[in-house]
């Protein structure tokens, strides 16, 4: 068994346990909240000297048994108060929920458990030693947290249970010891940098809008930036937790976009659900980065209900929700895992805000320790932005606010087709899906609403005709068929060497140089699709040559060729589309090599599409590759039903096949010329229609 030092955000390991290397004090104080316990350790600095020795810590760090073992013999043993803020209730931490009830029989101990949410428990109050009266009040200078309730904490605190000692330096005239009743903050209100969480009102907000938001030329104004809801929990301000925001703040700014900051307690308090609306309403809001975790929808168990369940958006307005991902790790431990979050933050930050139908976008800030506060013996925690990471979301948040302004007949959109495996009667492949006709579809309707499209094909069979007219996957065609749209190699160069060094070199290292791609010609790379208008339709390039294609579909090591990157640089870059549809499940962009969730700027979908928007029809029973999709390239899925079963039957000369075949068995033993004579033509159709060769080659 090894022993590991504390980190932000909780350390697991199955073969080491935590030592938060911390001494035995008079009051210790757990909680689950980095946050929290930043706060009160920054609270902790102005109680006088002559206060009782304080502890805190975040209990995470002690889930194991033998990590809660040792921290009871090198803290607990001689402390006289013990409050924990216990977060999913006792069945999270049953072991040091029943070791922490054993530890309080002990005369002269005190404990106040209290729930670490904003929901009562009773069973946490009955299980501390206190009143119910003094439990719920430590709880509730716990949940409205702020410098002020933490302070008044400590003197309650002390007041009730170390009356006996001198604390002279808190008592009043009268030589009591002084405290006063937690004060409630406001559930929502609007922050502004620099303001922390006094008044702020929405004209305060304005005039910085006024500032930021429009610029005057002489006489004509231009056109105000749109405005961007960003929320985050209450509990930063408390905590005094802000600097990340600010910075997050100052960068969308800096891109063109208004931000409106809003810090409330929860989106499913129906006061704070209230005001946002109001507000979004009331600035004409275009979009909403949302920074809270877990869902806003409460739905009951599926299996269990007769009828069907529908999900209904929390907000007055139909906008786009970017869910930005705050991790509770530490930079370094994202940077070198290969899932990118730790199971928790998954749950928190990526699956559950699904179920809301928000677009996963990145992890935008992650913990550091800001300095060691050495009365406490703790670190103190704080979030960090992130630059680059934050950079890339707000530039998709950005792409879509553009979306959205943009008229339709301005807008150029991008339609991509599979092609698995590599071949020309594989293009427009889609699990449950006539994908050509599906395309056809969604042009005829895009070119209805004024979107920029000329000359659809009538149908389906009509669009891939088009497509096989101009150079696909096919390396047998490549150098003999024209190429309508391409990129040159100093263009495309131009855009490949602003990759971090590794990618770079990843690629070049197991592909060459680009004029070595197969779709390199005269100096340019070629792409595969046609333009109808402004609108293009393209194959999906493969994701390798002179490889088992079916096999290289799905690896998670391959990196993509130049040819690859050279069809969305030059999307992204060149014809500069506003959105992205890939058509139908599913394509391969979301199964490059990178991270599992969280991307990093190494991760090849980032490096391909980049923060781009992207919306992708896809089969509804298939929600775990839908997921890759969502997570990995910031989809949003349009989920469309499974086809009706029907027979397939045969036709044909498959069908004449089977019909001599059904002939010659009624005919055995009763009529031997004519058994003899549908063998003959059974044999003869085998041979002319080849059946025994295919049979043996799908074999």
């Amino acid at each position: 068994m090894h022993l590991f030092a504390s980190q932000p955000g909780g350390y697991s390991d199955d073969e080491g346990i935590v030592d938060l290397q911390q001494s035995s004090a008079d009051i210790i104080i757990l909680s689950a909240a980095d946050s929290s316990l930043s706060a009160l350790a920054t609270a902790a600095d102005n109680l006088p000297a002559d206060y009782p020795s304080l502890r805190l810590a975040n209990w995470m760090h002690l889930l194991k048994p033998a990590a809660f073992d040792l921290y009871q013999e090198k803290v607990l043993q001689d402390a006289k108060l013990v409050v924990v803020s216990l977060l999913g209730g006792e069945g999270y931490w049953q072991y040091g929920f029943e070791r922490l009830q054993s530890w309080a029989q002990k005369k002269g101990r005190q404990l106040i458990i209290v729930p670490g949410d904003d929901s009562a428990d009773e069973a946490l109050f009955a299980a501390s030693t206190v009143s119910r009266q003094d439990a719920y009040r430590v709880w509730r200078y716990l949940r409205e947290s702020g410098a002020e309730n933490n302070l008044q904490l400590f003197y309650f605190l002390a007041a009730n249970f170390f009356s006996s000692q001198k604390n002279s330096s808190l008592k009043n005239s009268n030589g009591e010891l002084a405290w006063q009743e937690p004060r409630a903050i406001p559930p929502c209100l609007i922050y502004l940098p620099a303001q922390g969480h006094g008044s702020v009102s929405l004209n305060d907000w304005r005039m910085r809008w006024q500032e930021n938001g429009t610029a005057r030329t002489g006489e004509k104004t231009k056109k105000a930036k749109p405005v961007c809801i960003l929320l985050f929990y209450r509990s930063h301000l408390q905590s005094a937790n802000t600097q990340m925001f600010d910075d997050l703040i100052l960068q969308m700014e800096q891109s063109g976009l208004n931000p409106l900051p809003i810090a409330l307690a929860s989106l499913k308090d129906k006061t704070c659900l209230a005001m946002v609306n109001e507000l979004m309403e009331k600035t004409d809001a275009s979009l909403i980065l949302n920074t809270t975790g877990f869902a806003s929808n409460t739905i009951s168990n599926a299996d269990l209900a007769s009828e069907p369940t529908f999900i209904q958006s929390p907000f007055a307005k139909d906008l786009p929700v970017l869910q930005l991902i705050l991790a509770s790790g530490t930079q370094d431990d994202w940077q070198g895992y290969s899932q990118g979050l730790r199971s928790r933050d998954i749950a928190m930050h990526v699956v559950l805000p699904e179920m809301d139908g928000r677009i996963i976008s990145r992890a935008v800030s992650f913990k550091s320790e800001s300095h060691y506060n050495q009365r406490c013996e703790t670190p103190v925690v704080r979030y960090s932005l992130h630059p680059e990471r934050a950079t890339f979301v707000v530039q998709l948040a950005k792409a879509y606010c553009t979306l959205a302004a943009t008229h339709n007949s301005q807008k150029r959109i991008a339609l991509v087709l599979a092609n698995y495996p590599t071949k020309d009667g594989r293009i427009g492949n889609g699990v449950g899906l006539d994908t050509p006709q599906s395309t056809i579809n969604i042009l005829n309707a895009l070119k209805d609403s004024g979107y920029p499209i000329d000359s659809i094909p009538a149908d389906g069979n009509g669009l891939i005709k088009e497509l096989l007219g101009a150079v696909t996957n096919n390396p047998n065609t490549l150098h003999q068929l024209p190429c309508w749209q391409s990129i040159g190699l100093e263009s495309y160069l131009s855009h490949f060497k602003k990759l971090p060094l590794a990618n770079q070199q990843a690629v070049w290292d197991k592909w060459g140089s680009p004029e070595q791609d197969p779709k390199c010609r005269d100096g340019r790379l070629m792409l595969a699709g046609i333009r109808l208008g402004e609108t293009f339709v393209g194959i999906q390039p493969a994701r390798g040559f002179n490889l088992d294609l079916l096999a290289n579909y799905h690896d998670p090591d391959l990196v993509p060729p130049h040819s690859y990157l050279a069809f969305y640089f030059w999307l992204r870059h060149e014809y500069q589309v506003n959105a992205v549809i890939h058509v139908g499940k599913h394509g391969n962009l979301e199964w490059l090599p990178g991270k599992g969730s969280a991307l990093s700027e190494n991760c090849w979908p980032d490096i391909a599409l980049g923060p781009m928007p992207n919306f992708y029809p896809f089969i509804v029973n298939d929600p775990g590759e839908g997921a890759q999709a969502k997570r990995r390239t910031q989809a949003v899925i349009i989920d469309h039903l499974m086809p009706p079963m029907t027979r397939a039957e045969t036709y044909g000369e498959l069908a004449e096949l089977e019909n001599l075949v059904d002939e010659y068995y009624q005919a055995l033993g009763l009529d031997e010329r004519r058994e003899q004579w549908l063998r003959e033509q059974i044999l003869k159709l085998v041979r002319d229609t080849n059946l025994l060769q295919e049979l043996a080659g799908i074999s």
